[in-house]
């Protein structure tokens, strides 16, 4: 995975990316990681966190549930310990599930709610204090939650990740009213179709995957790596006056009706 282009945007902050093992998260931790940032990443347990990140500089492998009781407070300890702050939240842990209302089961339904919106909402309440204190000494500090086009938009077997990436966008909204006048920014990604681990097996076949390339105004999937640089892009100083809004990162997917 290459992080090209970079300048030390990120130079002694330190930042907490939570479903860091693969996809968008690795690609962010590390673009990050190259950015200057100490990066505390974050993934499950039986994930393979521990060895992702294998000798990549400044990434510090965290295998920790973020739905779990005590997780919120252990990833923020943990940004303490090895960093001294925190200046950058990056929620990005999430699941989906696909089935029409009448099949999807409230264990379903509870799964991405509990994932995609919970253990966000609980990660970002927890960070505050910390977020508070580095924005006192520098100004600023990032909150970037990952939502999906979905959060506008919806499709056939999707209620339970439609409705949860809603919610991630209000929860992201309401966060950045109240913590802008402590200079904490609160932004989320709108993600397109992008060629991650949730997403690997309809597009491997390539009927599915030129659909959705043919789609987009690019006419290609997105990758992890487009994914960090959009993030990047929030979580940089250049993104001061940037708050509570949905950055579409989805190659013009969406500019069709």
């Amino acid at each position: 995975m290459s992080a090209t282009g970079v300048h030390g945007r990120l130079r002694g902050k330190v930042a907490i990316v939570t479903g860091a093992a693969s996809g968008i998260g690795a690609a962010t931790a590390r673009l990050f990681a190259a950015e200057g940032a100490t990066v505390i990443a974050v993934d499950r347990p039986a994930s393979p966190i521990l060895s992702a990140h294998a000798g990549v500089e400044r990434i510090v492998p965290l295998a920790r549930d973020v739905t779990e009781d005590g997780a919120p407070a252990d990833i923020v300890a943990a940004a303490l310990r090895e960093g001294g702050g925190l200046d950058i939240l990056f929620n990005n842990a999430g699941v989906s599930e696909r089935a029409l209302v009448e099949a999807q089961t409230d264990a379903m339904w509870d799964r991405q709610f509990e994932v995609n919106v919970r253990a966000a909402f609980r990660l970002c309440r927890e960070a505050v204090p910390a977020l508070r204190e580095r924005a006192a000494a520098t100004g600023r500090a990032r909150i970037v939650n990952t939502a999906s086009v979905m959060a506008e938009r919806t499709d056939l077997g999707l209620a339970g990740y439609v409705a949860s990436k809603h919610a991630v966008a209000g929860l992201s909204k309401t966060l950045a009213l109240e913590l802008g006048k402590w200079g904490i920014t609160v932004n989320y990604l709108l993600p397109g179709a992008i060629e991650t681990g949730m997403t690997r097996a309809a597009f491997e076949d390539p009927a599915i995957r030129a659909v959705w390339a043919k789609k987009a105004a690019l006419r290609r999937l997105g990758t992890p790596m487009d994914m960090a640089r959009a993030v990047l892009l929030l979580a940089s100083d250049e993104a001061d006056f940037i708050t509570g809004h949905g950055l579409v990162a989805d190659g013009g997917l969406t500019l069709r009706t």
